[in-house]
Parts: structure tokens; sequence; C-alpha cells
């Protein structure tokens, strides 16, 4: 399958694909996120996003950032990807990352395995620093969080209002490298992914 597949296995011993997205599974994707807009805090967005803006902004990340899915058998079951954390120049060496999971296929370890890529591959790209805004009372993704060695950095508290309520964000980060060299512009994933292939 080339460098930009991958075979996993979760601790049942259950084989995965993961590997970079495409245009093309916009519409699978989508339909992953789509109950997380409608239904739950987890994003703040409030209504559904046309699929042309959705593929749009697959198409965004890809040009730097690596977006991935989790694949059995033909069909997505999750995805996750890491995307600009600010817009200044001196943000260049962050980034934000996301991870979402199809609703009925929790607890298969696929954020896990996920994450484990893409971090791989942030790294290869030359990043310093991920970091993760969570909504704070979302217990199973703070642990996740937490596994891949994240720390809490503080809250922002009562700063989204979504279904009657308000809700706080929890800021996370998890440090790559040594901020003692001088940094180089990072990569994008497609030099990785070529480099990998040669």
């Amino acid at each position: 399958m080339g460098t930009t597949a991958w075979c996993s296995k979760n601790k049942a011993g259950e084989e995965f694909i993961i590997r970079m997205a495409t245009l093309e599974d916009a519409a699978s994707i989508y339909a992953i996120y789509e109950p997380y807009i409608m239904n739950t805090a987890i994003t703040f967005e409030y209504d559904p996003v046309p699929l042309d803006s959705f593929h749009q902004r697959i198409a965004s990340v890809l040009k730097q950032f690596p977006w991935l899915v989790c694949e059995k058998e033909g069909r997505i079951l999750g995805y996750a990807y890491c995307g600009r954390f600010k817009e200044r120049a001196a943000f260049d060496w962050d980034c934000e990352c996301s991870v979402y999971i199809d609703e009925k296929e929790h607890r298969r370890g696929i954020a896990t395995m996920l994450y484990q890529k893409l971090f791989e591959l942030v790294y290869a790209q030359g990043y310093y620093t991920i970091y993760a805004l969570i909504t704070h009372s979302h217990a199973t993704s703070i642990a996740l969080h937490k596994k891949f060695g994240f720390t809490e950095l503080g809250v922002y508290e009562n700063t989204g209002y979504k279904f009657g309520q308000w809700w706080g964000l929890l800021v996370m980060e998890k440090r790559l490298r040594s901020f003692e060299e001088e940094p180089k512009k990072p990569k994008t994933i497609h030099e990785v992914l070529s480099e990998n292939d040669k």
C-alpha cells in the first residue's frame, strides 16, 4: 500500500488500516463528524456543514498536515488530523490535534491507533508542540490525551454556549522535542511521506 497506509492492531489483536485521507473520503468522514455537531458539545459548531465546505477543510489541512483515517473492510471507523494552532508566523512550530470516532465503534482502540501514527508523523515533520482543546467535561478525551503525555495547561471557563448551557474548554499540550535547538521550518506531510518512500 505504499507509504500512505499502515497496518495496525488494537489490544484485542484486530487488524486495521491507518491511512492518509483522500478528498474522496469526505462524505464518509463527515458522516462520522455530523452527529458530534448535532448531539454533543464535543465540537462547538452548531449547524451541519455543507459537504463541499467539508471537502475544502480536508484539502486545506492536507496541504501541510496529516489527516488520517482508520479503515476496516473498506469502511472508515474514525479519523484524526492536525492543523495550525494559530495563524501568526511565530506559531509555525505548533499544531492542534483532533480525533473523532464513529459512535458505534468506541472502545476498540481506534483513537489510540490514529494518534500513535499522527504524532509520529508530525514529529517527523519537525513540530515542537501539539495542543488539544477539549470540552472540559469530556473525561474520555482527557484520559486519551493524558495517555499520550499531554498535560493540562488551564481552562477557558464558560467560553462556549451550546444546548442552552455554558461549556469550559480545557487546553492540553504535548511537547515533542527540546526547545534548546534552533528550529527548522516544519516539512509538509507530503515531503515526509516522499522521504519515507525513497
